[in-house]
């Protein structure tokens, strides 16, 4: 009698205390998630290579293989990793059979909760899934989309170590591009910035002459790899935003979104009143027809300085308008883009764009847009 009391309490003296079990169970469910998550992984890119035309070994039986209802692992009762769902599992001394899982009854639960860890994987390991080639160049913070899609026509792209020549070729999550040999990173933080330009300073982002770029002046700003968001000339001054964001950047300069611009304009001569009406009934130029959205007089006594708004991004837009009329263009001076203005910013100075001026640009707010005709 006595030794069957002492075989007793060896047994509940040796058995593992809660704080051992919960640890136990949980080192076993981590174990099974990162198992369940590799296994997932590899069907995904034998998807994706299949896809692709890249030959695929065939599975065998030493190779990895998301569960099934044949095959899918099973679990002692202790071990057994609940369902999603469920808050946790029971540390009982006593439990009852209703509450152990068959082998069946896992077999399902291994399946759904295979699929649903393959689900947070690609959510969290992959950004995307799919992406046009020149979208993925202006996301690196190279240029803007359309400058992205001359990149591409050029030959200077290659995906995976092949040249690609179409803009709208899909790129998979993992691949690797690179522009003219050097690899390619998608920008992580956004950033905007608005400068007021000075002469003398070009919208590129490196010059082989070696001249002076506007990205000189805002180099200690940030460490993202920027751009400006379309351009002004060397002789140009005003207000400029430059940003790594390519979809904002594409639609800053698209023509559909005729996005607002206003110039002040000081000439050689004044300007008479038959060629302001002109210009606002609009001129044929060598490359078309375009005409202001609206033209004034800047002072009741000087007649030679114009205020201009225009929507096109035609290369040296304004300057042929009026060189067109017979005009000399002394000075241009952008101080509207987009509903943003130089305010409170010195030329050659600037400054990052608010939360809310940033907002705006997004939604294309129709108060920096131009105004339908109707």
């Amino acid at each position: 009698m006595n030794n069957k009391r002492s075989d007793n309490f060896d047994k509940f003296s040796n058995k593992k205390k809660g704080s051992a079990v919960k640890e136990e169970y949980r080192q076993e469910k981590k174990k099974a998630k990162i198992e369940m998550r590799a296994a997932g992984e590899a069907m995904r890119q034998r998807k994706k290579d299949k896809e692709r035309g890249i030959p695929v070994e065939p599975l065998g039986n030493n190779k990895r293989r998301i569960p099934s209802n044949k095959t899918a692992p099973t679990f002692s009762h202790k071990n057994a990793a609940p369902k999603y769902g469920e808050l946790k599992p029971s540390f009982n001394a006593k439990s009852s059979p209703s509450n152990k899982r068959t082998p069946a009854s896992m077999d399902r639960a291994d399946v759904k909760r295979t699929a649903s860890i393959g689900k947070v994987t690609a959510s969290t390991e992959a950004p995307f899934e799919q992406m046009p080639l020149n979208k993925y160049i202006a996301h690196a913070g190279i240029s803007g989309r359309r400058e992205a899609a001359e990149l591409v026509k050029a030959g200077h792209v290659a995906v995976n170590g092949d040249i690609v020549l179409e803009p709208g070729y899909k790129v998979q999550y993992k691949d690797v591009v690179r522009l003219k040999g050097k690899v390619l990173q998608l920008q992580v933080t956004p950033v905007y910035i608005l400068l007021n330009k000075p002469k003398d300073y070009i919208c590129t982002a490196s010059d082989p002459e070696g001249r002076k770029t506007v990205l000189d002046i805002i180099k200690n700003a940030t460490t993202q790899r920027m751009f400006p968001v379309g351009r002004l000339d060397r002789n140009t001054t005003g207000v400029l935003i430059l940003t790594n964001d390519g979809d904002l950047a594409q639609k800053l300069t698209h023509p559909s979104y005729e996005i607002k611009k206003i110039y002040e304009v000081t000439l050689d001569k004044p300007v008479t009143k038959a060629d302001m009406e002109a210009i606002a009934a609009g001129v044929e130029l060598e490359d078309g027809f375009i005409a202001a959205d609206a033209v004034s007089y800047l002072s009741n006594t000087s007649k030679n300085v114009i205020g201009i708004e225009i929507h096109s991004g035609r290369n040296r837009i304004v300057r042929r308008i009026f060189e067109h009329l017979g005009y000399d263009v002394r000075h241009l001076d952008r101080v509207m883009f987009a509903n943003l203005t130089k305010k409170n910013v010195d030329r050659g100075k600037w400054r990052f764009l608010a939360e809310k001026e940033v907002r705006l640009l997004k939604f294309m707010n129709k108060s920096f847009t131009r105004k339908s005709s109707n």
